[in-house]
């Protein structure tokens, strides 16, 4: 999962971001980086008025093409094929990682099952395997919870647990990681995966393993920002060009430390080690 920290298109710097007469800005995209919006449109206001709306990653990024939102929000690097619409229509796209969050597998509070390989794990989204009992739980159905197939979770999943393959087409598909966890938590067969800032007592989280011999990891702030857990992944804000105005200064604050303590306030691991941490 290193392989994130090494893309050449993220622009961490904040030094120089410009300052100008602050106006109305908007947000669009992910639902799983949403909840960092949410609380940045709180602590701005009312200096900024920042409103902000989910919609999936896949929905941000078309936003920030077409022109439509200021800054899109992403749960995955940009497609090729969106970059070169982005240039097309006279976009240039600056990426900026705001947060690393943990895709964390949960199950309902009363499957006995606490820990999961990543085979099995493919093998279960892939439909070949549908009973707990085979994974050394009970003798219930696997119900299959995942995101929608637009989804920049749903991609990230596909990516790193599926070897690109779609999932099985048995799947419940929501289109949210709330909608997720709500299905999770009420369905007592259910496995699903959301992410970091949506875990919550409702849902059991499981550890994960690359192979059977472990070590098998659990998702948190410690292990995502080291990336020692397996499913960690960086969390982008998307503007178009280099801000200015109130977007520079949203980005300028969300990348600072008072900015960072927010993204772990939502749930999420920082962009690096804070003060204090």
């Amino acid at each position: 999962m290193k392989k994130f920290c090494t893309w050449s298109m993220v622009v961490l710097a904040v030094v120089g971001l410009a300052a100008t007469a602050l106006a109305d800005a908007n947000y669009k995209g992910s639902t799983t980086v949403l909840p960092i919006a949410q609380l940045l449109s709180e602590a701005l206001a009312p200096s900024i008025v920042f409103s902000v709306q989910g919609g999936g990653s896949g929905t941000g990024i078309a936003a920030i093409i077409d022109g439509t939102t200021d800054i899109a929000g992403s749960s995955r690097f940009m497609k090729l094929e969106e970059f070169e619409k982005a240039v097309a229509n006279g976009v240039v796209p600056y990426i900026w990682e705001v947060a690393i969050d943990a895709l964390s597998i949960v199950v309902h509070p009363s499957n006995p099952v606490g820990q999961i390989t990543y085979e099995d794990l493919r093998r279960v989204y892939l439909g070949e395997v549908t009973n707990w009992r085979e994974l050394g739980g009970l003798d219930r159905e696997i119900v299959v919870v995942s995101r929608d197939t637009s989804s920049g979770t749903y991609g990230t999943f596909k990516d790193l647990v599926l070897e690109n393959k779609e999932a099985t087409p048995r799947a419940l598909f929501q289109a949210s990681n709330g909608a997720v966890a709500s299905t999770v938590a009420s369905t007592p067969g259910a496995i699903g995966y959301v992410g970091l800032g949506y875990l919550q007592p409702s849902l059991k989280t499981v550890a994960l393993a690359k192979t059977a011999a472990g070590p098998f990891v659990m998702p948190s702030v410690e292990t995502a920002i080291s990336f020692e857990y397996a499913l960690a992944r960086p969390l982008f804000f998307i503007t178009n060009g280099y801000p200015t105005g109130e977007i520079a200064e949203i980005v300028k604050y969300v990348l600072s430390d008072e900015g960072q303590w927010l993204v772990v306030d939502a749930g999420f691991a920082p962009i690096r080690p804070l003060p204090g941490m």
